[in-house]
Formats: C-alpha cells, structure tokens, sequence
C-alpha cells in the first residue's frame, strides 16, 4: 500500500482546480436571477392548480353552499 503524502496531494488538486472552468460573475447572477424568476413561476403555477383542484372538490362534494 503506498504511502499518502500531503504535499502530492496538494499539488494533485491544486493541478484538478486549474482545470475548472469558473463562470463569471455575470454567468453567476444571471443563473441565480433565473433561478428565482421559474421558483416564482413554480409557485404560481401550483397556487393556481391547488386554488382550481379546491374548487373542483368543493363543487363536486357540495362543502360550503
């Protein structure tokens, strides 16, 4: 089994980081604001489908008249 040496290690990810390809600054806050733009989206979407299921139930089991 070999023996683990830090300082190889080190240079090994050091190596593997300078491979990564990093978006910029502006990458970054478009894709956060896109993000928040389709949660809001989402949650819209689903308060109206619950909003419609509710109805439809009320409706069809005849609560609340």
């Amino acid at each position: 089994m070999a023996k683990f040496n830090p300082f190889k290690f080190m240079q090994e990810v050091r190596q593997e980081t300078n491979k990564v390809t990093w978006p910029s600054r502006k990458e970054t806050g478009i894709t956060t604001a896109m993000v928040f733009v389709f949660a809001a989206a989402a949650a819209i979407f689903f308060l109206l489908a619950d909003q419609v299921i509710r109805i439809a139930v009320t409706l069809v089991l005849g609560i609340g008249t």
